[in-house]
C-alpha cells in the first residue's frame, strides 16, 4: 500500500468528487432533458478553471452559485409547470387590464395591448438593448465583486439572487401564467405545446437583422412562466446590493435605469403584464429580506455563507 500523503489524497478526493459530480450532470441531462453541445462545454469550463490555478478555481467555485441557478432553471424543462397546477391565462389577462388598463379610442386595453397598437422603432430598439442586460449585467457586476476583493459581498449578492430564483420558481409551480404574447397570438385557449417568442423582442431582431432574442426564447424551459417576472427582480436585486456594497454614485444610477428600463420593456415588449412585474419587484424584495434574516437569525446558514466566503477568498 503507497503512503500517500495529505495533499496526494486531498488531489484524489477532489478529482472524484468533480469527475463525479460532472458525471452525474451529463447523466441528468441525457436522461431529463437531452443532450447539447453547450453542457460538455460547460463541464470542460469548470474543470479547466478548477484545476488551472488557486485563482481560477476560487473564481469558478463562487461563480457556480450562477451555474446552479442555470442548471435548476435548465431542468425546469423536464418538469413543465402546466402539469402540477391549472395555467392562469383569462383571469390574469383580465385582472391586470382591470387594474392598470387604459382607454384608447374609447376602448379599455391593457397596457400590453396599448404598447402592441402604438410601436415605436425607437423603443424597440431602447426596450432590445435594455432587455438585453437582464442577466448580462447582474453577473458583470458579481464579477466586479469578487475581484474588488469584495468577496463577502459578492457572496451574499449571488446566493440573494439564487434565493430569489428559487421563490420565483416555486411560484411558477403554485401559479402557472401566460404571457401575454400568447393572448395576443393564442386567445385564452390552452395550449401545453407552444414554443416560446420574442414577441416584441423580435422587432429589434428584425431591424439589426440579427437572431438574438430568438436564438434565447427558442431555449425557454417554460412559456406559462411569467409571473412573476424574474426580469423585474435581477436589476432590483443588482441595483439593492450596488448601494449596499456603497458603489459610486454613477455605478447607482447605471444600476437604477437598467432596472427601470427592463421593467419598461417587460411591459412593452408583452413579455409580461404590470402585474407580473409588481410580483417580480415584489419577489425580490421577499427574497433580499428574507435572505438577510436568514443569515443573521439561522446558524447553519451563518455558518455556510462565511465557510463559501472562506473558500474563495
Amino acid at each position: 500500500m503507497p503512503n500517500l500523503n495529505k495533499t496526494t489524497v486531498y488531489t484524489i478526493k477532489n478529482f472524484l468528487l468533480t469527475f463525479g459530480i460532472s458525471a452525474l450532470y451529463l447523466l441528468l441531462c441525457c436522461v431529463l432533458i437531452g443532450y447539447k453541445t453547450e453542457q460538455s462545454i460547460l463541464i470542460i469550463l469548470f474543470n479547466v478553471l478548477y484545476y488551472l490555478t488557486s485563482g481560477t478555481r476560487k473564481f469558478i467555485l463562487a461563480f457556480s452559485v450562477f451555474i446552479v441557478f442555470w442548471v435548476i432553471f435548465d431542468f425546469m424543462k423536464a418538469f413543465p409547470n402546466y402539469k402540477f397546477s391549472q395555467v392562469h391565462i383569462k383571469d390574469i389577462y383580465n385582472l391586470d387590464k382591470s387594474w392598470f388598463g387604459i382607454f384608447d379610442s374609447g376602448k379599455k386595453v391593457s397596457l400590453n395591448e396599448y404598447f402592441y397598437a402604438h410601436q415605436k422603432i425607437f423603443l424597440d430598439i431602447l426596450a432590445g438593448c435594455f432587455y438585453l442586460c437582464w442577466m448580462p449585467v447582474p453577473i458583470l457586476f458579481g464579477i466586479y465583486l469578487f475581484y474588488t476583493k469584495k468577496r463577502a459581498g459578492y457572496i451574499n449578492f449571488a446566493l440573494t439572487f439564487l434565493w430569489v430564483n428559487l421563490i420565483g420558481f416555486v411560484i411558477y409551480y403554485v401559479c402557472p401564467s401566460a404571457p401575454p404574447w400568447y393572448v395576443q397570438l393564442h386567445g385564452f385557449a390552452f395550449n401545453p405545446h407552444t414554443p416560446g417568442n420574442t414577441a416584441g423582442l423580435g422587432r429589434f431582431d428584425a431591424y439589426f437583422h440579427l437572431n438574438i432574442f430568438h436564438g434565447l426564447y427558442a431555449q425557454s424551459s417554460n412559456v406559462f412562466a411569467a409571473m412573476p417576472s424574474l426580469h423585474a427582480s435581477y436589476p432590483t436585486v443588482t441595483l439593492y446590493h450596488a448601494i449596499k456594497n456603497k458603489q459610486r454614485w454613477y455605478a447607482k444610477i447605471f444600476f437604477a435605469i437598467i432596472m427601470l428600463g427592463i421593467w419598461f420593456t417587460a411591459v412593452y415588449a408583452s413579455h409580461h403584464y404590470l402585474l407580473d412585474v409588481l410580483a417580480g419587484i415584489a419577489c425580490a424584495v421577499v427574497g433580499i429580506i428574507s435572505y438577510n434574516w436568514l443569515y443573521k437569525k439561522v446558524n447553519f446558514v451563518h455558518k455556510f455563507v462565511d465557510a463559501y466566503v472562506k473558500l474563495v477568498s
